[in-house]
């Protein structure tokens, strides 16, 4: 298990507990890593990849709350954990995803032991937060056009990459709209020379800013 990605953050006692109690675990793109109603055990951290999270609304549309890449972690699965709760969200890996699993009886040990682990988990809940007001405002305040070039723009910055691997019914789920309506706008953006359109794919352009 090669946990070099968090030898920066984590004290080499911690390091060495991780690698003896924790889980290494592997999915590939599009695999299930959490899902409403189970009861979790254990808390991911991600070593490698991207995992995104959903909710269900009141309607039972779901809605993206947040994505998590590596050293990142769920803050409501360490919750869920810690009280003994069903998950009330659902991880899918974006892409090939490996990530050490803690169990939950660590979990409060380490917030007494080790000052770095307790520093992580404020920082976890505290960037999540910081991404739900996000969301939410962008759900609140912002026009469609806006968000899907914000959600393009956070692909890109993930990925790291100009081409975005993503359907038309995909971005209109996780964007909690319709098919048909994202794929007006996307033309826009290409009428626009600001991306290019293939089959399941978009390229951004160098003029998409």
């Amino acid at each position: 298990m090669n946990l070099d990605s968090l030898k920066n953050i984590f004290e080499p006692g911690l390091l060495q507990e991780m690698q003896q109690f924790g889980i290494w675990q592997s999915f590939k793109e599009g695999d299930l890593i959490m899902d409403y109603g189970k009861y979790i055990r254990m808390m991911p951290v991600i070593l490698k990849g991207t995992v995104k999270v959903y909710r269900l609304d009141e309607n039972g549309n779901e809605i993206l709350l947040y994505y998590l890449s590596s050293n990142d972690s769920c803050s409501m699965a360490y919750s869920c954990c810690l009280e003994a709760k069903k998950s009330e969200v659902k991880a899918i890996a974006e892409d090939d995803v490996e990530l050490i699993a803690i169990p939950h009886v660590k979990l409060d040990d380490w917030l007494c032991n080790y000052p770095s682990w307790k520093n992580y988990i404020m920082r976890s809940f505290n960037e999540r937060f910081i991404e739900l007001l996000k969301s939410i405002e962008s759900i609140a305040f912002h026009k469609l056009d806006d968000r899907l070039i914000a959600y393009l723009k956070e692909k890109q910055r993930l990925t790291g990459s100009s081409v975005i691997k993503a359907s038309h019914y995909l971005i209109a789920d996780e964007l909690a709209t319709s098919r048909v309506v994202i794929s007006r706008l996307l033309k826009q953006l290409e009428n626009s020379k600001k991306i290019i359109l293939y089959r399941n794919e978009i390229k951004l352009l160098p003029s998409f800013g």
